[in-house]
């Protein structure tokens, strides 16, 4: 949204409490994200824990401690938009009358089937565990009419895209560097960048790139993350990919169309065993 309403000409201040954007991102992809942004106008105040905001008439006071330098700091405000997450909405379901479990985040407790507590009511979405994103949810419920009626279902969980719609779009499935450094995984990293794009170029919309991760044996592809035009739409071809253990090779074997911005997703595969075409 700070996105939007900066190139609607607001003037956009982020104050952040962690120490960089885009949680779950990949920290390349984050860095590059923040930057482009900031080219646009926004201000970014990371490391910023909120502790006061308040509307007196026109204005709204905000006040945040500069968690690097502990000292506080204010400023003021037309709007004050507070993104602090989501939180599961279970108010009017009368759950608790029936006697459902809830955890300590206030979500409805689950097995493995998406049964409650009770085995005729199954659970889904954003009342229970995981991401809140609608198509997880959308998931989800496939998989639970499955088991009702088959006794089986499947959501892959390591395969649940995230976009995020700001100006360049960002996006990504899979592993970050960060999530394969922690686990020990052996990588390599494959790029290509949208100006190198013919078709970026054309529609004069180049900023940003696409990134594989990808087993350094076996070549097979452990995330993708992408920022640049059209990535909401190029993720799926990423978890295509995961879904059916595909190698950066095996995508670089399949034809993409010229001119389209999918040639930078299939360049950045075959960047990961160093034999990209255009660049």
């Amino acid at each position: 949204m700070g996105s939007v309403w900066s190139r609607l000409g607001s003037e956009v201040t982020v104050i952040e409490y962690n120490n960089a954007i885009g949680a779950g991102m990949d920290g390349e992809i984050a860095k590059a994200t923040q930057k482009f942004l900031t080219k646009q106008g926004l201000k970014f105040n990371l490391g910023a824990k909120v502790t006061k905001g308040v509307r007196e008439g026109d204005v709204v006071k905000i006040e945040y401690e500069d968690t690097k330098k502990g000292k506080t700091v204010a400023l003021e405000a037309d709007v004050l938009l507070v993104a602090v997450g989501r939180r599961p909405y279970t108010a009017g379901l009368n759950a608790e009358a029936i006697g459902l479990e809830f955890d300590n985040k206030n979500r409805v407790v689950i097995d493995s089937e998406y049964k409650t507590k009770f085995d005729h009511i199954r659970c889904i979405g954003d009342v229970t565990f995981g991401a809140m994103l609608a198509h997880k949810a959308e998931e989800e419920g496939i998989a639970a009419v499955e088991y009702i009626k088959n006794g089986h279902g499947h959501v892959n969980y390591g395969n649940i895209p995230s976009v995020m719609y700001s100006h360049p779009e960002v996006a990504w499935v899979g592993q970050s560097e960060e999530q394969l450094k922690e686990a020990g995984i052996k990588y390599n990293v494959g790029k290509f960048p949208f100006i190198a794009n013919s078709r970026a170029k054309t529609n004069n919309d180049t900023e940003g790139f696409v990134k594989f991760l990808a087993d350094s044996e076996t070549q097979r592809v452990l995330g993708v993350h992408i920022i640049g035009p059209n990535a909401g739409e190029m993720i799926a071809e990423a978890g295509l990919a995961l879904e059916y253990g595909a190698s950066t090779e095996d995508i670089s074997r399949v034809c993409h169309a010229h001119p389209t911005l999918s040639e930078a997703f299939k360049e950045a595969a075959m960047d990961t065993f160093g034999k990209p075409i255009n660049f």
